[in-house]
């Protein structure tokens, strides 16, 4: 049963989660946790999901960007994304070790901000090191959606929602993005709003 996604408003998406310890991650409840974070991002569905989300905090996220979600973009709003299909991941611990001085703006919504987006600017590129959900240390370097995810997910554990970052007149329902700004490039909507 999927867990229960909270909203912002609530102190735990607000403060620092703290690291997991090695004895943590070789715990049945924090690897029943992973695989319960699994099924509620699924089925929200969603691209990641960090452990404040669910009223956990800790540093511990899920991402996930199935090609199934990507059927209702055309190949060139895919393409200026940069968006492929990422495979399930954990994220335990994660640093943000590198970015890109170059920035990409499109919209960004949160399973915790339900029914709103905005235009969020991200590096376009990051490199992060973790700890896999065996306690192995990794380091990945993603580009473009993929590195959106990483930051936003990242951003869960050190207190901060993506409303911190946004472009505030860009802030809009889901459906009025639907409506009015869906498959505009960012630099367009932006013109539209001053």
């Amino acid at each position: 049963m999927p867990l229960n996604v909270i909203q912002a408003g609530d102190p735990v998406l607000r403060q620092r989660a703290r690291v997991v310890t090695a004895e943590e991650i070789r715990s049945r409840d924090l690897q029943q946790l992973i695989e319960e974070m699994r099924e509620t991002m699924r089925s929200a569905p969603g691209v990641g999901l960090a452990a404040p989300q669910v009223g956990r905090a800790l540093q511990l996220a899920v991402i996930e960007d199935r090609a199934e979600y990507h059927k209702e973009l055309a190949a060139e709003q895919l393409q200026a994304r940069g968006r492929r299909p990422v495979p399930f991941y954990v994220l335990i611990n994660p640093e943000i070790v590198a970015r890109s001085s170059d920035h990409a703006l499109f919209f960004e919504g949160c399973l915790s901000l339900a029914g709103f987006c905005a235009l969020v600017p991200r590096s376009a590129s990051v490199r992060v090191s973790f700890l896999d959900e065996r306690g192995e240390s990794r380091t990945l370097d993603a580009a473009g959606w993929h590195a959106r995810i990483i930051q936003h997910e990242v951003d869960h554990l050190l207190g901060a929602l993506y409303i911190d970052r946004m472009l505030s007149r860009s802030f809009t329902s889901v459906d009025n993005l639907a409506e009015h700004w869906k498959g505009l490039p960012a630099d367009e909507v932006l013109s539209r709003l001053r």
